[in-house]
């Protein structure tokens, strides 16, 4: 059988090209853990999809190159009149600085043809090309993985050509906050772009986060625990923190070869403690901040003076770039007023530089160093320090690392975590590292190598495509499971031969009037039941083969005057408090919630409300609701995104709770408060209660439901095939369990349905509440016929 299809897709080749005749080329593969991973996905066919490091303009030149490419399984992207606007221009002279928090850089003042926009067209024009070169090699049921910034706008134009393609998109770089993506003038259609692709992958939890908030606050969506949420398509943000080939750093740092290079290093330092640092030199990598830490450190421990040495390795990247010249004459200038300040004839304190080594040199470096130390003022993962500790066999040295690089999260535990822009922090570090003990130098070790062997490259290439495959797959099950038009008349024949009925709704938008012809007041209590529907709901709740349970996000003083006279459940706040309308409210809350942000929540949705005409809030005990639908809906949406923004950065930047953004409201409960959740301490009460014997062979839930709350729709679902469950607890305070004698439905019996949404978990639509009156009115004449 033949393996599927990997189209990997990023701005480079594994491989840079050469021309060294009209119809020949020579390559130099590029090096890394990251080519030889996504290569070596054994269950994929790879091809790579990228710019083969060189402009070709004939056509025998191209023709030539992608023979022999195609061979190693690359297929070339010729970007030509484009590329430097693209890649000098957008990539690295606009989204790199923003994406590395080093702000938007000023257009340039030497040509006025070269502008933002003309950069953002090449951007667009550059993503075309990709996207074509794609399209011509595509094969249905191939994956496609897009890597980092340079092609961020590829998702959507893939997913318009063809809206099944599996899609993928990683980010190597850091993803800023907020605030700071908020500064770039093609903000939106980025992120629209990206979301357009089934899974969107991160090193960090922060950098995920920091997407999640962009998201809420600039194009005004839902964020969850896995993902964005826009007009009920969900995709999916996860964390892939990325490794390296340990294998190979273990297996070099023990041949002969370098061994030697050890004692050769060891006996050429003379004997002094070793400080490495291996950067490219880079305005992000903070070389500057560590020399002046490094001298901090020397001018407070004299004793040290001598003893101890400071190897930085500088490898160049963008030579001839004035930004990068800038750096390294600072650099310069650190290392030659230092080593005059604190070195000798025989030695210096600092040895700088500027200059790539061999590998089996740098392993050598690794294995007998005694602090790396990693200064980056900003670092998407940094690789180096996972090498520096897979190479560490015998003297199990300290890692010093910088809390704004991404390893940070990875490797914190077994480090000294600093900022790197306290220099004096950096320098107690660096006694700290010099002094530990032999024991803790140990336990630390033991347990980064122990994350650096298990997080591989390739188990993180692993991850991220079984993950994606995942969740296409489910998405293609969900396809094949679109929401029906209603079958009324199943429903209502189903409905007359059942024994022991349990109707499940919602009250706004489903019992009411159609939301258009709602008016709304600030306190929400004049919403009311729609006229036609009242009699026969009466009839329904009379029934005694039928349970009726109005399940909403309303409080209960609402549901009091709307049902009281009703002979029905009511579940207000999402089920967090329950009551028959003969008896009276059970709290239904968690005993470990937490709510101590409401007060919190309560004082920003407050703020807003009285600078927004025609907003008002909802409060109830485990959730607060500022709803903007009276108001004007252009500056709603405006305020709405600026709350979040005040939202995160304050009341519950710590708690433990989910935002929901609904269509015009911002919604902020509790972890865990949904009406799935609520449903099986609800059917459990009611079981109770009424104590009943004869099985539940029968649900209709209807609803309009915000996209948190359509697990109540898939409640069910498992009792169709699942008939093992935990009988229902005695304790009345503790949730009950449903017991299989409890709820036995086949599937004709089992009717989910939601109001005026095809993008839902439930298997069934109806238009709008209307439409469910007509239902309600058709059941009961049908079973009083």
């Amino acid at each position: 059988m033949a393996r599927p299809r990997l189209l990997v897709v990023s701005m480079s080749l594994p491989v840079t090209a050469k021309r060294t005749g009209e119809e020949s080329w020579s390559f130099t593969m590029s090096p890394g853990g990251l080519v030889s991973a996504l290569l070596g996905l054994k269950e994929f066919e790879t091809k790579w999809i990228g710019w083969p490091g060189v402009d070709v303009h004939d056509a025998i030149g191209k023709k030539t190159l992608s023979i022999t490419l195609a061979e190693k399984g690359c297929i070339p992207v010729f970007l030509e009149e484009v590329c430097d606007q693209y890649y000098n221009g957008y990539c690295n002279n606009i989204l790199w600085p923003i994406f590395h928090y080093l702000g938007t850089p000023p257009e340039y003042r030497n040509d006025a043809t070269i502008t933002y926009q003309s950069q953002y067209d090449a951007y667009k024009k550059a993503n075309q090309i990709f996207f074509d070169v794609v399209k011509e090699h595509y094969e249905e049921g191939d994956v496609v993985w897009c890597h980092d910034y340079h092609v961020m706008l590829l998702p959507q134009y893939l997913k318009e050509y063809n809206s099944k393609m599996k899609v993928g998109w990683f980010l190597h770089t850091p993803f800023p906050s907020s605030e700071m993506y908020k500064t770039l003038p093609s903000r939106s259609d980025l992120l629209r772009s990206v979301l357009t692709a089934d899974l969107v992958g991160f090193h960090t939890y922060d950098f995920a986060r920091h997407f999640l908030n962009a998201c809420m606050c600039i194009l005004g969506v839902e964020a969850t625990s896995e993902g964005v949420v826009d007009q009920g398509k969900v995709t999916r943000v996860a964390v892939f923190p990325i490794g390296i080939e340990p294998e190979r750093f273990i297996n070099t740092s023990e041949l002969s070869e370098v061994v030697q290079y050890m004692k050769k290093f060891k006996n050429d330092f003379g004997g002094r403690k070793l400080i490495l640092g291996v950067d490219r030199l880079d305005t992000i990598k903070g070389i500057p901040q560590k020399y002046q830490a490094f001298e901090k450190f020397l001018e407070e421990n004299e004793d040290w003076r001598g003893k101890v040495m400071l190897l930085q390795i500088a490898v160049p990247t963008r030579n001839g770039i004035g930004e990068y010249q800038k750096i390294k004459d600072q650099c310069h200038y650190h290392v030659g007023r230092i080593n005059g300040r604190f070195g000798s004839i025989s030695a210096v304190p600092i040895i700088h530089l500027d200059c790539s080594i061999d590998f089996n040199q740098l392993c050598a470096l690794y294995a007998i160093t005694d602090v790396l130390l990693v200064t980056s003022l900003r670092d998407g993962m940094n690789l180096v320090s996972s090498e520096f500790i897979a190479c560490q066999k015998e003297e199990k040295g300290v890692l010093i690392l910088s809390e704004f690089a991404g390893a940070g999260q990875s490797l914190g535990a077994g480090a000294l975590l600093v900022n790197p822009w306290n220099i004096k922090e950096v320098s107690t570090a660096i006694g700290e590292a010099l002094n530990m003990s032999h024991e803790e130098k140990e336990r630390k070790h033991k347990i980064n190598f122990q994350y650096v062997k298990t997080h591989s490259t390739q188990q993180w290439a692993d991850d991220f495509m079984n993950k994606l495959i995942e969740i296409t797959t489910n998405a293609e099950l969900r396809a094949g499971k679109a929401p029906l038009e209603l079958p009324e008349h199943d429903v209502i024949q189903q409905y007359s031969k059942s024994s022991n009925r349990l109707l499940v709704l919602g009250f706004y938008g489903t019992l009411t009037q159609p939301m258009k012809n709602q008016e709304r007041r600030g306190d929400g209590m004049n919403l009311e039941l729609h006229p036609q529907v009242k009699e026969r709901l009466k009839e329904l709740c009379s029934d005694p083969k039928t349970t009726v349970v109005v399940l909403s996000r309303s409080e209960k003083c609402i549901l009091d005057k709307n049902f009281g006279e009703y002979n029905m459940w009511l579940a207000a706040e999402n089920g967090m408090f329950l009551r028959h309308t003969s008896g009276e409210w059970v709290t239904r809350i968690p005993e470990h919630m937490n709510l101590e942000w409401i007060d919190g929540v309560k004082h920003v949705f407050k703020y807003f409300t009285e600078r927004t005409p025609g907003s008002y809030l909802e409060t109830s005990a485990t959730s607060l609701v500022w709803n903007y639908e009276n108001a004007d809906a252009e500056f709603g949406r405006a305020q709405a995104r600026d709350m979040l923004q005040h939202l995160w950065a304050g009341p519950i930047s710590n708690a433990s709770v989910d935002v929901v953004r609904g269509d015009q409201s911002v919604e902020v409960h509790a972890v865990g408060v949904t009406k799935g959740s609520a449903m099986e301490r609800i059917l459990g009460e009611i079981v109770h209660n009424k104590s009943m014997t004869a099985p539940i062979d029968y649900v209709l839930c209807i609803g309009c439901f915000l996209g948190k709350d359509e697990d109540v729709y898939t409640f069910f679902e498992p009792e169709l095939t699942k008939k093992t469950k935990s009988p229902p607890s005695s304790d009345s305070d503790s949730p009950k369990k449903v017991s299989s004698t409890i709820v036995d439905l086949k599937g004709e019996n089992y009717f989910s349905v939601a109001i005026g949404q095809t993008h839902t978990k439930a298997r069934y639509f109806l238009d709008s509440s209307d439409d469910v009156v007509q239902l309600i009115h058709k059941i009961c004449t049908h079973n009083n016929a």
